[in-house]
């Protein structure tokens, strides 16, 4: 085992005992709710999380792109959900690679001239696809919106016979981070309601809807209540940061249903008055939102981005001394962009490094430095 003070900054680290009691909060909650849990990876990228997960229950991963699905089939992972639809070439003939490797894998659908193209490609290789109508229910990304178009695109799905349609996939992300625990869960029933509401529709004219797949770590306290959603797919939940710390909970304004595993190790390298600044600035955080990183463990202390590699600390009563050489912890704005931006996790325990993980199978070379 080596310190954390002997580890290159800024480097990702995440705190095992808070990462081991996300996974059992969850894992505990779902099981008492009755709902299955397919955790989503791309939070992770991290083959070494998701064995985890499936430890803990959960009866598959999600991903977002074919390089993590990939990913994880070549590592054994099964029970995967592609969240994204797979359309044109090269991405259908990777799909078909993973599919034949791992047979239970499903991919969704929105549009007749997709199922075209999957039903094609599954009939020449020989294999049937499992897949999910994807429906657009208030996010406006990708997806089906609800009515008649679903029914009519199940039945496109019912004439490939190497297509097996499986069920909805309805991922309501424009309310992960409502905020206010009470506003969230009014508009996400709102929007579930829609889901639902289809899979009962294509029930009655005999299509399978074994699955309805949503929620967020924002909702998964939400949807888990409501009936007919059999999977959430939160993934966030693992790591946390401060975009979801702002958004509320049950309890207040802070959604602290899950620890912050997941920080930033910065070296301070410069003191002067009232300001200190750190190793770590717009390339060790992902900058899609307004706001920046929060100190993990004290306070009086604000962060703001002060070029490439510099974060600028404004001190105000700090409740730590604070000089050159200090190691502190920041807690990610945004975790998935974030930890797209690393090789690799180191795992520790206190100030103990454990082990580390890497992110998309990119090599860890040695392991440390």
């Amino acid at each position: 085992m080596s310190n954390v003070n002997d580890l290159p900054t800024p480097c990702l680290l995440l705190d095992l005992d808070r990462f081991e009691s996300n996974l059992d909060k969850m894992s505990r909650f779902v099981r008492q709710r009755g709902v299955a849990l397919r955790p989503h990876a791309k939070t992770h990228k991290c083959v070494e999380i998701a064995r985890r997960q499936l430890e803990k229950g959960a009866i598959g991963i999600c991903v977002a792109t074919i390089a993590e699905a990939e990913l994880m089939a070549r590592a054994g992972i099964r029970g995967l959900l592609i969240t994204a639809e797979m359309v044109g070439e090269p991405k259908i003939s990777r799909l078909i690679q993973v599919v034949s490797d791992a047979p239970d894998t499903m991919v969704v659908v929105d549009d007749a001239s997709n199922v075209g193209e999957l039903q094609r490609a599954a009939a020449s290789a020989g294999i049937r696809i499992p897949v999910l109508i994807d429906l657009d229910v208030g996010h406006n990304r990708t997806g089906i919106l609800p009515g008649e178009s679903p029914l009519q695109l199940a039945e496109s799905i019912g004439r490939a016979q190497n297509l097996a349609l499986k069920g909805i996939c309805a991922y309501a992300g424009h309310i992960a981070h409502v905020n206010g625990f009470e506003d969230r869960g009014v508009r996400s029933r709102q929007a579930m309601a829609q889901a639902v509401a289809t899979r009962e529709q294509l029930s009655r004219s005999g299509h399978n809807m074994e699955i309805l797949s949503g929620a967020s770590t924002g909702t998964y306290n939400i949807d888990a209540e409501i009936k007919g959603v059999t999977e959430l797919q939160a993934g966030s939940y693992v790591f946390m940061d401060v975009d979801y710390r702002r958004i509320g909970g049950t309890s207040g304004a802070l959604y602290d249903d899950f620890s912050p595993a997941l920080s930033v190790l910065s070296t301070v390298v410069h003191r002067s008055g009232n300001k200190a600044v750190v190793d770590a600035g717009l390339k060790a955080f992902a900058t899609d939102r307004a706001f920046g990183p929060e100190p993990l463990t004290l306070s009086g202390v604000t962060f703001e981005f002060a070029g490439d590699e510099h974060g600028r600390l404004t001190l105000r009563n700090p409740t730590q001394d604070i000089q050159p050489g200090d190691r502190l912890r920041f807690i990610i704005p945004h975790c998935d962009p974030t930890v797209n931006l690393y090789d690799r996790l180191y795992c520790v325990r206190g100030e103990l490094v454990e082990d580390a993980w890497s992110i998309m199978d990119r090599g860890l070379g040695s392991p440390y430095f």
